[in-house]
């Protein structure tokens, strides 16, 4: 019955019956109020209602092999292929832990300003499910490898661009932990395939404390951790290959009073979609509250098709997942430079002050030294990085043209983001190079054509055809005619056209 009701809801807020659509930017920065965070009463016309926002983000670490087995990491690989005695929980198989997840999640913690926990503890979580051959999920319940961090991000208020805000989460914790496998269910047949591919490859969860109020927020945060990962090399931390999970916890109350019952929308895969699940769950509690109804503890999905979310189970009845200390597993040790003992072998600790030292240039000090170096505005710096691999293209079509670097943005930004956009393509299946657009945009500098022209000779290139922008411009006579003499002929034809008529 739940189900139904979620679905014929669902439905019905699609069409417009009660909900208004939060799907746009610019209706959810209203709901947001990026400043403040209340959104407005509804028809009943009580107090605003404050959405509280609160995110469990789980990344997977980039590494050749899983957690604790040897079994090597691949994704799509046939079913059932990457399985280890240990993945498949065999009687006597003990688990051995991967140096590089280690290090991964020290490197992650640091760059989010978490304080290194030199003694984390390994914890069983139990719980019952088809691909969890064990029974439980080693993960850190009690002491996380790192605690008390913080991440900034920033949004735009409104549809403008350069109206930007700066916005801080705090992070709770980062907790090292294995995956489980991949459930397959089959209606038709009526059966469930297992893969355990996927199980105990190496996770990181990074659990945000509830300092956000809308989708728009919670999407600019978990982007701004997707470039820091990526940074970093400690994730790949692509949505569309599961490397990057979100779920999310939403309540709303009413100023002055305490928090309202959460719901939690669980494996939530897309930015797109994490923005829309969190609008769409917070008004649909506002919704449910202001008719006298009540908001259930309970997990829910997001159904992309449908645009809502719908309920998955309950958590009235709280689950006892039995945490015990893992046995197996010590006590994980970690050193600085002062605690470091002189006798100890280098290459079988984790030393944090070494992997502090080698940290890379976080997406915020690159996005400053774009902005410095190029004399770019700071929201370009922004889209620069949020597409992959957009900073080098412009870096090296500013390498290989005589344009300022304030104009070549203008063309990579507007024209050639608008190609990659309309065609779905990525950066890196352009089939304009940068070298191409640098000769293009060298004509275009030295007057040897028009910008009208240099559009045209643009969509050109385009087509792939494998012409230069020189070809292309004698091919369809674009050059600038600089012999007076001839314009004058030009000029005076025309004219006597015009006579004649």
């Amino acid at each position: 019955a739940a189900r139904g009701y979620g679905g014929a809801w669902c439905q019905a807020w699609q069409r417009g019956a009660g909900f208004p659509n939060l799907a746009t930017r610019g209706q959810r920065a209203v709901a947001c109020n990026a400043r403040g965070g209340a959104v407005p009463a509804g028809k009943c016309g009580l107090a605003p209602w404050v959405p509280v926002v609160g995110l469990e983000v789980h990344a997977q670490i980039s590494s050749n092999s899983k957690l604790f087995s040897g079994s090597q990491v691949q994704f799509s690989a046939p079913p059932n292929s990457l399985v280890s005695f240990f993945d498949a929980s065999l009687p006597g198989t003990l688990p051995v832990l991967n140096r590089r997840c280690v290090e991964a999640a020290v490197m992650t913690g640091l760059a989010l300003n978490c304080s290194i926990n030199k003694k984390s503890l390994f914890d069983r979580k139990h719980y019952f499910y088809a691909d969890l051959p064990a029974g439980y999920q080693i993960t850190q319940q009690r002491v996380p490898i790192a605690v008390n961090g913080s991440l900034s991000y920033t949004l735009c208020i409104g549809n403008k661009m350069s109206q930007m805000v700066t916005k801080t989460v705090r992070i709770k914790q980062i907790q090292l932990e294995q995956d489980s496998g991949k459930s397959l269910h089959d209606d038709t047949r009526s059966q469930t395939l297992v893969d355990l591919n996927r199980a105990g490859i190496g996770l990181m969860e990074v659990v945000m404390e509830p300092d956000m109020c809308c989708g728009e927020e919670a999407a600019a945060a978990v982007r701004e951790l997707q470039l820091i990962l990526q940074t970093l090399g400690s994730s790949q931390a692509v949505m569309a290959e599961g490397q990057l999970r979100v779920d999310a916890n939403v309540s709303v109350h009413h100023p002055g009073e305490r928090y309202g019952v959460r719901t939690e929308v669980k494996n939530i895969n897309s930015l797109r979609f994490l923005a829309k699940a969190v609008d769409y769950e917070i008004q649909r509690q506002i919704e449910e509250l202001e008719k006298g109804g009540t908001i259930l503890n309970e997990t829910r999905a997001f159904d992309s098709k449908l645009g809502c979310t719908v309920p998955m189970r309950d958590k009235e009845g709280k689950q006892d997942y039995r945490f015990m200390p893992e046995p197996n597993l010590p006590p994980l040790i970690l050193y600085d430079a002062k605690s470091l003992p002189a006798n100890m072998n280098h290459q079988q600790v984790v030393n944090i002050d070494w992997i502090h030292e080698r940290l890379p240039d976080l997406p915020s000090v690159k996005r400053a030294k774009l902005v410095e170096h190029y004399g770019i505005l700071p929201e370009h710096s922004f889209t620069l990085l949020n597409e992959d691999g957009l900073t080098e293209f412009f870096e090296n079509v500013v390498k290989q043209t005589q344009m300022k670097p304030k104009k070549v943005i203008g063309w990579i930004l507007n024209d050639m983001l608008g190609y990659l956009k309309q065609h779905s393509l990525t950066v890196k299946e352009s089939p304009v190079s940068y070298f191409l657009l640098a000769d293009l945009l060298n004509l275009l500098e030295k007057k040897e054509i028009s910008s009208t022209a240099a559009k045209q000779v643009l969509a050109e290139l385009w087509k792939g055809e494998g012409k230069t922008p020189l070809e292309i411009v004698k091919e369809k006579k674009l050059e600038l005619l600089r012999d007076q003499k001839e314009l004058e002929e030009i000029c005076q034809v025309v004219i006597d056209g015009q006579e004649n008529e």
